[in-house]
């Protein structure tokens, strides 16, 4: 049984309409968003268990929780075929990689950018990756229910499937000549981040249509993997505005 911890988080999956087996509150837990969890889990009906302070402990003593936790099943990933399918519903599909992104922090930030700039969907690779967890659903705010995230095997392949359904490859690199605003992004895109700290893969970079560089202009020469994909993907929000 999967966890899924915090308030916001727990509002979000319920309302998604995640398949939730029960969620629990701590005693003492109030206001607006405890008793909208508490609604919202009785209109679904999800049952809704209160218990003492000293129990709740067996669920997230080992978690900042705010009291609240909700138990799952596994987090069920998306299919490539599923996410190129409905990306073809946009103007101009946007699909966001993640090569070997390790620490769980960073790919819940990112896939909270992801939902609020409208991304239909995010892949990532199953070695050398972190996996859909509670930190994840935690540190995404509640993004995790609403973002659809597929887990492949081979990048390489992937990015070359997404090619033959017409989207163009825009990956990150510090040696890159292109800044990442040059680009037009009115197009089918999947844009690519890499490992926090060796970026994208060498092998990976060679089938990338386009590479690009966020400008450095202070005396550190690189940026936290979330921010520099924050960056890239409201470009593209940015420029399919005008």
């Amino acid at each position: 049984m999967k966890k899924i911890i915090g308030r916001k988080p727990v509002l979000e999956a319920i309302n998604s309409g995640k398949e939730i087996d029960r969620v629990i509150v701590a005693l003492g837990q109030k206001g607006g968003i405890i008793d909208s969890i508490r609604i919202a889990s009785k209109k679904r009906k999800i049952k809704f268990t209160q218990l003492s302070p000293n129990k709740f402990k067996e669920y997230g003593k080992d978690a900042h929780t705010q009291g609240v936790v909700a138990l799952t099943s596994d987090y069920k990933y998306y299919h490539l075929d599923d996410i190129i399918s409905i990306s073809k519903n946009s103007k101009f599909p946007f699909l966001l990689l993640l090569d070997s992104i390790q620490d769980t922090h960073n790919l819940g930030a990112i896939i909270r950018t992801a939902e609020s700039a409208g991304v239909d969907g995010v892949i990532i690779t199953e070695r050398n990756s972190a996996s859909i967890n509670e930190t994840v659903e935690k540190t995404s705010a509640g993004a995790v229910s609403h973002v659809k995230v597929v887990k492949v095997s081979n990048l390489r392949n992937t990015m070359k499937e997404l090619k033959t359904e017409g989207f163009w490859i825009v990956g990150t690199s510090l040696e890159a000549e292109k800044s990442y605003d040059a680009i037009d992004y009115k197009m089918p895109v999947a844009v690519i981040v890499g490992n926090e700290e060796k970026g994208i893969r060498k092998l990976v970079s060679e089938e990338c249509d386009f590479l690009v560089k966020i400008p450095m202009l202070g005396k550190i020469q690189s940026l936290n993997v979330s921010v520099s994909a924050g960056i890239m993907m409201y470009e593209v929000v940015r420029q399919r505005k005008e």
